[in-house]
């Protein structure tokens, strides 16, 4: 009888459940322009469909050896990539409690009680009455009357030994709230945005890791480079040292004792120099090793002041952001969970409707607990609905409304922000390209000067101040065309990073497929 009853109650539950109370989810428009502002410079020229952006192991197009070997374990070992890791798995788990709402609560009690003592049974007694004797079993002595006069007795319980009784009861039991406004069913929607919102945030965060990765990488490179152009300015002020004295004890006129004094300065001021190059250096090392998750005395990277090559990437067109900025797949995931929370609030107007179930034996004492006279069932439904809450439930409604008109706004202001990244990429890249290029000649000019100078005063013909302010301007050209030439790289990581590093919003997973979710970093192994 019960096993006829479920498929009426689940066919009931579908068609009562097929209301949902709340606004449905339309993505809010967001500002988008149909080209950057910023022309794309050479070298970075405009993507076509098929190259909108950078794909997979984007940092290899820098040609660094160091990036390739260590980007790898920024996704695995770093621990602000396995906080975020952690925090989207919480958010998966919270679709799943969620989801379990919509489906009864299936549930088994079994109970076994053994009740004994002497008020149960008493065995062994004899009574006297009249001479005669009778044992039987009973409690208890009395006297009587009867016809003919009265007749006494008395009864003496012998070997009392209490007895006992074993009784059971064995019930299924079934409850089921209905979703009948799609309460839960809205928060399903909700927790699964919450997720996959989550999602997109550890996938900017790895992101975001291996841009500070690689921009801390191209410091050290710029460290390094900037300990040999320390060294070579040491080699070239020793020089002009050795110089300065040989004219001096040649008792040349035009080499006084203070320009030695002057040359010695300037190299002890690059050797100085020299010597505090080698704290950022440190100071980025250490950094490198925190990122991949390694204590810093566990990494030792060599000396190279090689600085990495700029890439050539394709920039696309600005509506390409939306789905390859994982930040921005976030902001509007966030979107979506609150629109569905307005509708978890609004469902709180209406009545709650839940079904229960039981069936079962039940038998005293236990033998024959299972037979079908002992079967018990109950069927129930139990509705309740909150008349007046003094604006609790409508303040709920408003306050979710407007944290969805807070999530559109942050939607829109993420977009924004992201064109106004780019756009500074762009502009940022453009313009240290011209002075690359400016500073490129000035160096080459410097150089050509000091040279001059140099010869000029070993021929006598110009003074050591000649020589030491040509030095100066060769070694400061020098220094700014190497902070240029950062500032390209670390421009073009940025923008690499702003355009989503080959991210994009198709790669969301579902919460609800567990084959489909990414697997735990901390179990790929390094490439």
């Amino acid at each position: 009888m019960m096993s006829a009853r479920i498929p009426f109650l689940l066919t009931l539950s579908a068609a009562l459940t097929a209301c949902m109370v709340g606004p449905d989810y339309h993505r809010a428009s967001a500002p988008v322009a149909q080209d950057f502002k910023e022309q794309p410079p050479d070298g970075w020229a405009q993507a076509s469909p098929s190259d909108a952006a950078p794909k997979g192991d984007w940092w290899t197009d820098f040609h660094d050896p160091l990036l390739d070997e260590l980007e790898p374990q920024v996704a695995i070992s770093n621990q602000t990539v396995r906080q975020n890791y952690a925090n989207y798995r919480q958010a998966v788990a919270e679709v799943k409690v969620a989801r379990a709402q919509l489906f009864p609560v299936l549930g088994v009690t079994g109970s076994v009680t053994r009740q004994g003592g002497p008020g149960f049974a008493g065995t062994g007694f004899t009574t006297t009455n009249g001479g005669t004797t009778t044992t039987g079993t009973g409690t208890g002595t009395g006297t009587g009357t009867g016809t003919g006069g009265t007749t006494t007795g008395s009864a003496r319980l012998l070997n009392v030994q209490p007895s006992s009784v074993t009784s059971a009861t064995l019930e299924g039991n079934a409850s089921w709230t209905l979703d009948l406004w799609g309460q839960v069913r809205r928060l399903v929607e909700e927790n699964s945005a919450t997720a996959q919102a989550d999602e997109a945030t550890l996938a900017n965060a790895t992101l975001s890791e291996q841009a500070l990765l690689a921009t801390t990488v191209i410091e050290l490179r710029a460290a390094d480079a900037l300990i040999d152009l320390n060294q070579n300015t040491v080699i070239a002020f020793a020089e002009a040292l050795r110089v300065t004295q040989a004219q001096g004890q040649a008792g040349i006129t035009a080499t006084p004792p203070s320009a030695v004094i002057t040359a010695q300065v300037a190299l002890e001021t690059a050797q100085a120099s020299l010597i505090g190059a080698g704290v950022a250096r440190a100071q980025f090392a250490h950094a490198i090793a925190v990122l991949v998750g390694k204590k810093p005395e566990d990494l030792d990277i060599p000396h190279n002041g090689t600085l990495p090559t700029v890439p050539t990437i394709p920039i696309g067109v600005p509506a390409t952001l939306l789905q390859r900025r994982p930040d921005i797949a976030a902001a509007e995931r966030t979107m979506k969970a609150q629109n569905a929370a307005i509708g978890v609030a609004v469902a709180a107007y209406y009545p709650t409707i839940s079904l229960s179930a039981a069936g079962g034996f039940t038998q005293s004492p236990l033998n024959g607990l299972l037979h079908a006279s002992n079967h018990i069932w109950s069927l129930g439904a139990n509705g309740t609905e909150t008349l007046f809450d003094f604006g609790e439930r409508h303040a709920e409604v408003q306050a979710a409304r407007a944290a969805y008109e807070g999530a559109v706004a942050s939607y829109r202001n993420t977009v924004l922000t992201a064109f106004e990244d780019v756009e500074n990429d762009l502009s940022g890249l453009r313009i240290l390209a011209q002075q690359t290029q400016a500073l490129e000649t000035a160096v080459k000019d410097a150089t050509r000067g000091t040279q001059i100078a140099l010869a000029e005063f070993k021929a006598g013909t110009v003074d050591y101040t000649t020589v030491a302010q040509a030095q100066e301007v060769q070694f400061s050209d020098e220094q700014t065309l190497l902070s240029a030439e950062q500032s390209r790289l670390t421009d073009a990581v940025s923008l690499i990073a702003d355009l989503g590093g080959g991210w994009s919003a198709a790669d969301l997973h579902s919460p609800f497929d567990p084959k489909s979710l990414p697997p735990d970093p901390s179990e790929s192994p390094p490439r």
